[in-house]
């Protein structure tokens, strides 16, 4: 039932979106979510609905918006990036803040997104997409340049992503793709070819609102390719005024512009390439290696808070962040654990993991497996086994205890 605190609405409050029910409630704000699908996405965790108002599983937009319109909400938030459709739909329908349904297809699909960017005048992959492998090879045997990146058009993180150098490498990346599901369950029926982006990635993570954008913060991804996976090893914080974050951050605005983002939180991939900074992909929701009191304590401010704050009090963002970026308190990285174990977990050796949480800069370690789950050799972000974040007061002293983590981290789960 309606409740007399003023709501907002969290559409699919999967994984780190689980930050956004408590940061309303601090600011004196239920939440109520809307499921997306019939059942949850099986392949995450579902979210915990003990800590909203309502759960509405969504049949279809009359019927949910109907039922919002109960409790009058002032925002509609995509949790994750299967709820952004929808999301838009609901905040358009219901005549509230919202990035609009014009650009929906733009903000999900990765070809779309490409275009739009090419269409605004922006530095994008060259690309091509098909239901059908040998249309993707005569693609690329006609563009007769290698490396190329194979995907799925809507999916996140590394899932289904391969670096191909041959066309027999590429024929077998798209019958792969085109034969499963993508991170969020759904069959794919097609894949995407890009050009390849050379140089190094980069995160832009934003907060925004009626278009004026708030830079939360720049990371720089170290990968390892590894049989033409591109593996998350760590995220290091760059400094504001350090190259080439200025020039990524003004080309990350220019980029939400053209995908029509001009609401909510954004977490933006980037390369920085010979020609200038390259959209990998932007996806419309918070980042998800964020994690609020850590964020606080090197940042000094959160995306989950930031967004809280530029929907409940929209004067106080445009005052305080709006056309703005972040700040650094401390250094920081985040930590994503790699194996090329292969069996069953028999226990987890809590002296290990303790040894690793009282190092001096590890602020939170995150375990991915349980005892008796399988553990595989890694190959995306969801076979990774677990995350350090880490800060302190130098990039030193963070860089130190990263070597620890590395010395102790196969000897975590006890197989």
């Amino acid at each position: 039932m309606p409740t007399s605190a003023p709501t907002a609405v969290v559409v699919d409050g999967y994984y780190n979106a689980a930050s956004l029910p408590p940061a309303f409630a601090r600011r004196g704000f239920s939440v109520v979510h809307v499921q997306s699908t019939p059942e949850p996405i099986p392949s995450w965790t579902p979210p915990d609905l003990s800590v909203y108002r309502e759960n509405i599983v969504h049949t279809d937009d009359a019927s949910t918006v109907r039922r919002l319109k109960e409790y009058d909400p002032v925002c509609v938030i995509a949790g994750q990036e299967p709820g952004v459709p929808l999301a838009d739909r609901l905040s358009e329908t219901l005549g509230l803040p919202t990035n609009g349904t014009r650009l929906s297809g733009a903000r999900r699909d990765k070809y779309a997104m490409a275009e739009a960017l090419r269409a605004a005048g922006l530095c994008c992959a060259d690309q091509f997409r098909s239901g059908r492998a040998d249309e993707i090879v005569a693609w690329v045997r006609a563009r007769g340049s290698y490396p190329v990146v194979l995907k799925p058009l809507r999916s996140c993180n590394t899932d289904g992503v391969t670096v191909c150098a041959t066309a027999d490498e590429v024929r077998r990346a798209a019958e792969q793709v085109l034969t499963s599901r993508d991170a969020f369950g759904a069959p794919n029926t097609e894949v995407l070819v890009q050009s390849y982006l050379d140089g190094d990635e980069y995160i832009v993570d934003t907060v925004s609102r009626d278009g004026e954008h708030f830079v939360s913060s720049v990371w720089k991804y170290e990968k390892t390719l590894v049989d033409g996976r591109n593996l998350y090893d760590k995220d290091i914080l760059v400094p504001p005024g350090d190259a080439p974050a200025p020039q990524l951050m003004a080309y990350v605005r220019q980029a939400l512009d053209a995908l029509g983002i001009r609401h909510g939180p954004a977490h933006s991939e980037v390369k920085m390439t010979s020609r200038g900074p390259a959209l990998v992909e932007t996806g419309a929701r918070l980042s998800g290696g964020m994690l609020p009191e850590v964020h606080d304590l090197c940042l000094g401010q959160n995306q989950a808070d930031l967004t809280v704050l530029a929907h409940t009090d929209p004067g106080e963002f445009r005052r305080r962040y709006a056309g703005r970026s972040y700040r650094p308190r401390q250094a920081a990285m985040g930590y994503t654990v790699a194996t090329t174990a292969d069996g069953v977990v028999r226990a987890v050796d809590e002296e290990v993991v303790a040894r690793i949480g009282a190092l001096p800069t590890v602020r939170r370690t995150v375990l991915n497996l349980a005892p008796g789950q399988r553990i595989r050799p890694t190959v995306d972000l969801a076979t990774c086994t677990m995350r350090v974040h880490l800060t302190g007061p130098t990039q030193e002293a963070v860089l130190a205890d990263y070597a620890r983590v590395r010395a102790l981290k196969d000897r975590v789960y006890v197989l």
